[in-house]
């Protein structure tokens, strides 16, 4: 039986209001970034893309204080670095086409755009296409910029080996820890005379010293390329294998997880082939027995609190996948630890 008294209060106070008219004092707060007037929204599916739908400050890339941010939102889009099908390169432009992410994450209850001065600034310029080391030395070079500025960097690649470049200026001051969430432990050696690959680039960055193995975790390890992480062992990285998620569980995996990085400077690094490719197939190594985008983002929202220094998401490769499922889910994992940097 319908409450009457109940009834009557919903009406008076809701009947006519208008979608903008929100009486929750946090949901409030986020619609008052995103309503024009008593009604009227931006449009998602109009205007120019940019990732996560972030301001677009590509004007930022030639301040010295980058236009005072605090996080940079930034594309990668090199994929030389490839040991299987390339594509990647495309993987910024596939995730800012993205037009449903945000602007509020209910679990983490952070609506970042409100808390933080957040932009994205364009691509990091580089100055061929063709040669692998110089574009890593542009990278290099950018990222030193950012962090020296004060701006924490969180990145869409391109592939793998972009991590390598862009730690080597966040861990160049302290050494950080690293949350690794990828089908592949990327801690090989070089390739055929290539110092930088995708396989490798956490190898570099522990020789170069700015990476803590002993503060790293590598989640949702699988496939036939086991054989080529030995370093992870012998360096002291914790390694979790994919099939070792359920039976873990999300919940004492994420207690795990804050035990190894504790509460020092931290970088997420996300490699969006360690998601299940029957839901994410638009990447460049494909492993079948992956996560779940629920996994994913359980284990994510688990770790707020942790210091984020920066972050990257990589392996998109929209051409494998007709559906874009890919690049929502790199898309959200995106929107995810910007929440996560920005916090409360």
């Amino acid at each position: 039986m319908v409450d009457s008294r109940k009834l009557q209060a919903l009406r008076e106070k809701y009947a006519n209001a208008s979608g903008g008219d929100i009486f929750n004092p946090l949901f409030a707060s986020v619609a008052q970034a995103q309503f024009m007037g008593s009604d009227r929204r931006k449009w998602p599916f109009a205007g120019i893309p940019t990732l996560l739908d972030a301001p677009y400050r590509a004007d930022a890339q030639d301040l010295p204080d980058f236009g005072g941010l605090d996080v940079a939102l930034v594309g990668v889009p090199m994929d030389l670095g490839v040991t299987n099908r390339n594509g990647s390169r495309f993987g910024p432009r596939a995730v800012r086409t993205i037009e449903r992410v945000g602007p509020y994450d209910h679990v983490l209850r952070c609506a970042p755009f409100s808390k933080a001065r957040i932009a994205d600034i364009g691509d990091v310029p580089m100055q061929s296409r063709y040669d692998l080391a110089l574009c890593h030395a542009d990278i290099e070079a950018f990222y030193k910029r950012l962090v020296e500025a004060g701006v924490r960097p969180l990145s869409v690649g391109g592939d793998h080996s972009i991590s390598s470049s862009i730690l080597k200026a966040v861990g160049e001051r302290q050494p950080v820890g690293m949350i690794h969430i990828d089908a592949h432990c990327d801690t090989a050696g070089p390739y055929e005379g290539a110092k930088f690959q995708h396989g490798g680039p956490f190898r570099l960055a522990v020789l170069d010293g700015v990476l803590d193995p002993e503060r790293t975790i590598q989640i949702g390890i699988r496939g036939g390329a086991e054989y080529l992480w030995e370093f992870s062992y012998e360096s002291g990285m914790t390694v979790i294998h994919a099939e070792e998620v359920p039976r873990i569980g999300i919940e004492a995996l994420i207690e795990r997880t804050r035990a190894v990085v504790g509460d020092g400077p931290t970088y997420l690094s996300f490699d969006i082939d360690s998601v299940d490719p029957g839901f994410a197939p638009g990447t460049g190594t494909p492993e079948v027995g992956g996560l779940t985008p629920r996994e994913v983002l359980e284990l994510l929202r688990g770790l707020k609190g942790i210091n984020f220094v920066g972050g990257d998401v990589v392996e998109v490769a929209p051409q494998y996948d007709a559906t874009t499922n890919t690049a929502h889910v790199a898309a959200q994992v995106l929107f995810t630890i910007l929440c996560l940097m920005v916090g409360d």
